[in-house]
């Protein structure tokens, strides 16, 4: 199999030849690693997958500093705070939905897909629902809201779906076949709102966008996912990548219940990338590989390649496992 045969089997329940890598997010140590250029990061270091190259626009202040276009603001590329308080924030804070094609490197698009023919080409980014309306309406503003105005809330996170969409859209016309979903809903301790408010508020959103997109969609929270993994299911998602360990996700345990719902992605500790200790960083490989089994689960870590990890670290998870 090549790697675009792989990520499809494992997606249509099939086994593949091996398991197939599918680190999602790769944002850091591309020097260190010997990477030519960020946008063919995932095949040169041994990924399945090819990203769909996108951008911040230029005149954005994401991550950057100051108030942006969806009403967050960002303090030395950190986000602090949402500026969307009232329904009149709401269109001031919504850009049009033709704003989503300047998220992409059309051009660069073109490249990546001639130049890796063989591998699965996906799309994915934190934009989702729960998570842009928190961000843009700030999360102790938000979660007030849900007792004191949950009709606001319910349009935020409809503009927000529309926003989703959109974007996603673009990624697919310029060839993306899979998309992950960046939706932050959970912490530690489990969801950040109680499943019986998921299920009026959000779950409606992710099964719109399932519906609408019509190509596997891949659910991605931090966090203890637990409680939320049911809804995972019922939304139509493909899978759920992430399923972080120190929060408590076990990955044999998920395996079980859920190994005939959806595909698992992910569970490699991401804290044991950031130390010197490579024997524990090929433990963790193992065991994920062990309990993933070899159907319905891809390689990854539980998070992504960022600011500050061990180079020597990524370099062995890098290497290819079987």
């Amino acid at each position: 199999m090549n790697s675009k045969e792989r990520v499809r089997a494992v997606l249509e329940g099939e086994t593949p030849d091996r398991v197939p890598r599918f680190e999602v997010w790769i944002d850091a140590l591309y020097d260190e690693l010997g990477v030519s250029d960020p946008h063919f990061a995932h095949p040169e270091l041994g990924q399945d997958v090819v990203m769909i190259p996108s951008k911040i626009p230029e005149a954005s202040n994401a991550w950057k500093d100051g108030l942006d276009e969806f009403g967050r603001v960002w303090k030395g590329g950190i986000y602090v705070d949402g500026e969307l308080k009232t329904a009149a924030d709401l269109d001031r804070f919504t850009p049009p939905l033709t704003y989503a094609s300047q998220f992409f490197i059309e051009e660069k698009a073109d490249i990546v897909k001639s130049r890796y023919p063989d591998h699965y080409p996906f799309f994915g980014t934190h934009i989702g629902p729960f998570m842009s309306t928190y961000m843009a309406m700030g999360m102790q503003h938000m979660f007030r809201l849900l007792r004191n105005d949950l009709p606001l809330v319910k349009k935020v996170l409809e503009t927000r779906t529309d926003w989703c969409i959109a974007v996603y859209k673009k990624a697919l016309e310029l060839g993306a076949d899979l998309i992950v979903l960046g939706d932050d809903s959970a912490y530690g301790g489990g969801p950040m709102i109680s499943p019986n408010l998921w299920r009026s508020l959000v779950l409606p959103c992710h099964q719109r966008l399932v519906k609408e997109l019509g190509v596997p969609v891949i659910w991605h929270s931090d966090g203890s996912m637990e409680k939320l993994l049911p809804f995972a299911a019922e939304a139509g998602f493909s899978g759920v990548h992430g399923l972080e360990p120190p929060a408590g996700n076990k990955l044999d345990e998920i395996k079980e219940q859920y190994g005939d719902k959806l595909v698992l992605i992910g569970n490699l500790d991401v804290n044991l990338l950031c130390q010197d200790d490579l024997e524990a960083v090929r433990i963790d490989i193992q065991r994920c590989l062990a309990q993933g089994g070899s159907r319905g689960y891809m390689l990854s870590s539980s998070n992504s390649i960022f600011p500050g990890m061990n180079p020597a670290a990524v370099k062995e998870y890098m290497k290819d496992y079987r």
